[in-house]
């Protein structure tokens, strides 16, 4: 039986679950929409415009992408660099100078990065309130949801329940390293935060840690563990055993996929990104240049593949794809390009089969080498699991996902990426129809259109969505 509504709850115009960088920019953007509206964030943090990937407040814990290629104003693309430039004159960050670029090529601290979004939103705030726009943060878990013709209800952990016109699941990431397989803390150092640096100055100094995975995640972990003072072997496990390549400042290069929208399927994308590549080494210039002019274009290449090559794309390209297109900030590749080279870390080609608790309370972790049948047993002092974003909400053990699947709120998107939306983030639910009151956006529109994570990203489609919603509630 529901909780009974709350007796002080007003209905809102917008309630965003999720305060991440995702409900962050469209609360930000909706406030700067003409009219008065009342926006609401359930967020659990006590700060919004952080979430998991901005929360980190170590130095080492970087951006993956230059100031110039991360603003969130997606009607100015030098905003980050200016808002670092300010920042750095009024002392906030003087260990940039120990990169020795210019601001724009910098590449910030994640938590630096969450101030800078954090500072956007309040301007927003101040200027929605010229007009009678207002904006209220729920710090509390976000566990279910109905709609009905009126709007939407969603009900919180705590048990009370706030009704808004509209509402947008802006989740961000669910982090794989969050999910049941590895969250069970009654195992000593079964399953360390790749991110907390305390937990890890808990590690034997000069014990084996066993990473799985060895993407971005990986290199966040190294990072850390070199900051808590691990000086033993690290041993990373992923299937196809690759490391993310690190991020260059390339040349700008021609737009060949404007040139030539004939390019539909993976293969063909691959071939001609190739030719590219190649095109560009043989004249000097480096081969990131030319795959970083993919990047406006993945929407419309996903959007017009077939359900058959997308799988293909997701069964043989995509463990390149994401080791030569989410590359990796240059200090965290040179510190792992130093332990390698000191022998201290190792990468192999493994698939995790499971743990189990040796009698000391420590991991011993099941590995299946690729090319092999048998699985091998390796004993760790501690075990991080590293394997990014969880995209499938069949699979997030969380309250608010299980529950929209129970109620057939929302299916499955494509290939079981995200959630199924159209291009203007309505949700589609389990019948098929498009929701008038229930929309989505960021992480969860994976399968709609692939890349859907990056600052980039987010930016545009906050604009969008806020465009939409504020014409929908006039």
């Amino acid at each position: 039986m529901s909780a009974p509504e709350h007796p002080n709850n007003p209905a809102a115009d917008v309630l965003i679950i999720g305060g991440g960088l995702s409900g962050t920019l469209l609360a930000a953007q909706l406030l700067r929409q003409a009219g008065q509206r009342r926006v609401l964030i359930v967020e659990p943090r006590n700060e919004l415009g952080r979430g998991e990937a901005y929360s980190a407040t170590h130095l080492g814990h970087t951006l993956n992408g230059n100031a110039a290629r991360m603003s969130v104003d997606p009607d100015n693309a030098n905003d980050l660099t200016e808002w670092l430039g300010q920042c750095i004159a009024a002392g906030g960050w003087p260990e940039s100078a120990t990169q020795r670029v210019p601001v724009a090529e910098l590449f910030a601290p994640r938590g630096l990065f969450g101030m800078y979004a954090r500072q956007r939103l309040a301007e927003a705030q101040e200027q929605g309130a010229r007009q009678g726009a207002g904006l209220e943060h729920l710090q509390a878990e976000a566990v279910d949801l109905a709609v009905d013709d009126q709007g939407v209800r969603v009900s919180l952990a705590d048990g009370r329940i706030f009704r808004a016109s509209r509402a947008v699941l802006a989740t961000g990431m669910f982090a794989a390293a969050r999910t049941a397989q590895l969250s069970d803390n009654t195992f000593n150092n079964a399953c360390v935060d790749p991110w907390n640096i305390q937990a890890m100055r808990s590690i034997d100094p000069n014990g084996q840690v066993v990473i799985i995975g060895s993407g971005l995640t990986m290199v966040d972990a190294v990072v850390s563990l070199q900051a808590a003072g691990h000086r033993g072997p690290i041993e990373v496990f992923s299937r196809h055993g690759l490391l993310p390549h690190v991020r260059r400042q390339p040349p700008a290069w021609e737009d060949f996929l404007a040139a030539d929208l004939s390019l539909r399927s993976p293969l063909q994308l691959l071939r001609a990104l190739r030719a590219q590549c190649r095109s560009a080494q043989q004249q000097g210039i480096d081969w990131q240049a030319p795959l970083d002019t993919v990047r406006v274009h993945i929407g419309r290449l996903w959007s017009q593949a077939s359900e058959r090559h997308k799988r293909q794309f997701v069964r043989h390209v995509r463990p390149w794809w994401e080791s030569h297109h989410h590359r990796s900030p240059p200090q965290g590749a040179a510190l792992l390009a130093q332990l390698v080279e000191a022998g201290r870390l190792r990468i192999h080609a493994a698939s995790f089969q499971g743990i189990e608790i040796d009698a000391n309370g420590l991991p011993v972790v099941k590995l299946r080498f690729r090319g092999q049948t048998q699985v091998e047993r390796i004993s760790a002092d501690a075990l991080i699991n590293s394997t990014g974003i969880e995209y499938d909400w069949r699979r997030v053990a969380r309250p608010l996902p299980q529950n929209l699947l129970q109620r057939r709120l929302i299916k499955p998107g494509p290939l079981a990426l995200g959630i199924a939306a159209d291009a203007q983030g309505a949700v589609q639910d389990a019948e098929g129809r498009y929701s008038g009151r229930l929309f989505a956006m960021g992480p969860p529109l994976r399968g709609l259109w692939w890349e859907s994570t990056s600052v980039t990203d987010v930016a545009l489609q906050a604009k969008a969505l806020a465009q939409h919603l504020a014409e929908c509630g006039r």
